[in-house]
């Protein structure tokens, strides 16, 4: 017969007075952790007691109720209690919540304070987050929240920020599927639709750190400290309508501009501001852009301006400064370091005299009207002007009836041949033209008057007219080669002999001259450095250098054998079969594209029959035996002399090993590796290891000097004659 199931029997809970309680020794906490107890009875007169104290009945010897209880479970609320009741917040007297334990139940009073610590639940940080939100949404400002639970108002925000990210990962933090700081990486932008699909798109990547994901998170957006947010300030962008993404959990340098439109738009319309009014300077062109290109004045001459004279109240200034700079000196001769104090006021005096010594510039007022300004950023976000360029055009020279080739009358435009006929819209009153990416600001065609006047082509109707005529000029090209050989003549020509012009082609094939950054003391001495020399002397007297038209008549009347060793001629001051350094980061040459220069290089060499000894290159000290180590000395004569040629070299120190190396190895035809050809290697197998071909010599043939055999062992004497 089974057994009825027995009813479990709670202890009775009684309110008794505070009076009568005091701490168990069997409370098993020791040590303070988590709220402190004055917080807690802060909390408690906020609220009163949530939960009762778990408390015994104290027994005499005799095992009779004393009337008094004690406390193993709740020692912190009644230490709270306590606290009240010193401040006298609470009376001695007022009743306590508690659970009674029957005095003679076989339950350690031990086993309920433990129980009472180690079976209880902590909150789950998402459920904090989340009641915090409650509160708030109820009335409860961040303040007060804050005020309620001892902590920071910072802390409040941190966790309703955590509160607002999107739910499905909410839901997915709560089952432990995101960490605590991946989950504040995501707070850093408010779009729920981009949160979920950013950790779409991580959750199965290796790389799932919470700075990859703010990076994901920010990556269309500006930092606050782009230059271009530092020069339009964060609080003029956000009062122009645009938003700021900030980080509540790191520092984030002011947060992310999350319109870079908008800012764009700020920073154009700041800087035309500012270029309208260096107008009033009567300048002839400023040209505004936020970034500056890499060679901007290039071609542009910079006018020589006079710093502006100080005024009388500078000089004065200037003059105290300096004046207290070389007291303070004169107090510490000889010293070499100067007291803090005195330290940092020289160096506020230094700053002072400075500041009055960067004097603007004074240009020459009849140079002003020709030339211009660029108006654009400096790398720490602040205005950077630069005063005083003469472009090209408007140099002071002779007058010409010249035209360009797309002039008026090309155009169809009819009009005076020397006159200008573009206007541009973009004036004010002392004629600057200020202008963007080259094209003036704020004009508008439609407001333009139509006075009957015959006004260029638009730019984009001439760019595309003349893509027809472009196309048309490739095809009659591909079916002239004779037209095409001189045309490619022509523009190898100029780029070999004017390196330096600055004049357009029709053709976009060049020679780039290859300059030699790493070269031997001697090369410019060589035999083939001499050889190219001549012949390109040769050359430069016959050509009519300077006349284009001219030089197609000349290249047309040329013999085809004449047309094509000029052609060589040109097209070899482009040969690039240097092995240079290899750059990992783009710049300069890749390791697979120096891997395919050499072998293109080998190619080259290959069809022309390329020896290098006849090139008249020989293994010398300064060239290249003292740039080696011994080991490559000793491997060199080896190849070209023999193992017992070698032998006789070892011991020497390596300036004299070099020297009498370089006697051995004269006209011996050796080569490094790098100067030897692939296919002789392959073809004439370990010929090419003893100078791709050339006969080694006998030890016994080789006049050696005394001092290389003087002190040699007979075994070696010996060996050598054996060989």
């Amino acid at each position: 017969m089974a057994k009825a199931a027995q009813n479990v029997v709670l202890s009775p809970s009684r309110d008794i007075p505070f009076n009568k309680l005091v701490l168990s020794q069997s409370n098993v906490r020791r040590i303070k952790a988590g709220v402190s107890v004055e917080e807690l009875a802060e909390d408690i007169a906020r609220r009163g007691l949530l939960q009762n104290l778990n408390v015994r009945p104290v027994l005499d010897p005799d095992g009779v109720e004393t009337g008094t209880f004690e406390i193993p479970a709740g020692g912190r609320r009644f230490q709270a209690l306590s606290l009240l009741v010193k401040q006298k917040r609470l009376s001695k007297t007022t009743p306590i919540p508690c659970i009674v334990r029957d005095a003679a139940s076989e339950i350690l009073a031990e086993d309920d304070s433990l129980a009472e610590n180690m079976l209880r639940v902590a909150l789950h940080p998402l459920d904090q987050f989340r009641a915090f939100q409650a509160l708030r949404e109820k009335g409860q400002g961040e303040e007060a929240i804050a005020a309620a639970f001892f902590v920071t108002p910072q802390i409040v925000k941190q966790r309703l920020k955590l509160a607002s990210v999107a739910p499905a990962l909410l839901e997915v933090y709560a089952e432990d599927g995101i960490t605590l700081e991946q989950l504040m990486a995501f707070t850093v932008n408010p779009d729920h639709a981009r949160q979920v699909q950013v950790w779409d798109a991580v959750k199965n990547s290796w790389n799932k750190e919470p700075y990859a994901i703010r990076r994901m998170l920010t990556e269309t957006s500006v930092r606050a400290s782009d230059r271009r947010a530092v020069f339009v300030g964060v609080d003029a962008y956000e009062a122009a309508g645009g938003v700021v993404l900030r980080d509540l959990f790191q520092g984030d340098d002011g947060g992310w501009l999350e319109d870079p439109a908008l800012l764009d738009r700020l920073v154009t319309e700041k800087l035309q501001a500012e270029a309208e009014a260096l107008a009033s300077e009567g300048w002839k062109w400023i040209e505004v852009a936020t970034d500056l290109p890499y060679g901007y004045s290039h071609g542009l001459r910079r006018l020589a301006g006079d710093p502006a004279p100080m005024t009388d109240e500078e000089s004065a200034s200037h003059a105290t400064l300096l004046a207290e700079y070389r007291a303070l000196e004169e107090e510490y001769p000889g010293q070499d370091e100067y007291p803090e104090e005195i330290d940092a006021r020289l160096g506020q005096l230094e700053m002072s005299m400075e500041a009055l010594e960067q004097r603007p510039l004074i240009y020459d007022e009849a140079e002003v009207p020709r030339a211009g300004v660029f108006v654009t950023l400096d790398r720490d976000g602040s205005l950077a002007v630069y005063r005083g360029y003469v472009r090209p055009e408007d140099e002071l020279r002779e007058e010409t009836a010249v035209q360009e080739h797309y002039g008026t009358d090309a155009m169809g435009q009819g009009g005076d041949v020397g006159s200008s006929s573009w206007k541009p819209s973009a004036t004010f009153a002392c004629g600057t033209v200020i202008a963007s990416g080259g094209q003036p600001i704020g004009a508008d065609a439609s407001e333009e008057e139509d006075d009957g006047a015959l006004k260029p082509l638009p730019e984009r109707l001439v760019m595309e007219l003349t893509a027809h005529r472009t196309l048309a000029l490739r095809e009659a090209i591909g079916r002239s080669p004779d037209v095409a050989l001189t045309l490619l003549l022509l523009k190898l020509v100029t780029d070999t002999f004017r390196t330096s012009s600055a004049s357009g082609s029709c053709l976009e094939a060049s020679v780039r001259h290859v300059y030699m950054s790493a070269q031997a003391p001697d090369l410019k001495d060589s035999v083939v450095a001499k050889l190219v020399d001549e012949r390109h002397a040769a050359w430069e007297v016959d050509l009519p250098l300077g006349d284009e038209a001219a030089l197609w008549d000349y290249l047309t009347v040329l013999d085809q054998g004449s047309r094509l060793a000029l052609l060589a001629h040109c097209l070899s001051f482009g040969i690039n079969a240097l092995h240079e350094k290899v750059n990992p980061y783009g710049a300069g040459i890749s390791a697979s594209g120096l891997t395919r220069r050499m072998a293109h290089a080998d190619l080259v060499a290959r069809a022309v029959d390329l020896d290098m000894v006849e090139a008249g290159w020989e293994p010398t000290g300064d060239g290249y035996l003292n740039r080696v180590p011994k080991a490559r000395i000793l491997e060199a004569v080896r190849e070209a002399k023999g193992e017992g040629t070698a032998q006789l070299l070892d011991h020497l120190k390596k300036g004299e090993m070099a020297a009498e190396a370089e006697r051995l190895l004269k006209g011996s035809g050796w080569l490094p590796e790098v100067l030897r050809r692939v296919d002789l290697a392959a073809g004439d197998g370990e010929d090419l290891a003893e100078g791709q071909g050339e006969d080694a010599v006998e030890p016994d043939d080789i006049d050696l000097p005394a001092f290389l055999t003087a002190d040699l062992p007979d075994s070696v004497t010996s060996m050598m004659a054996a060989e």
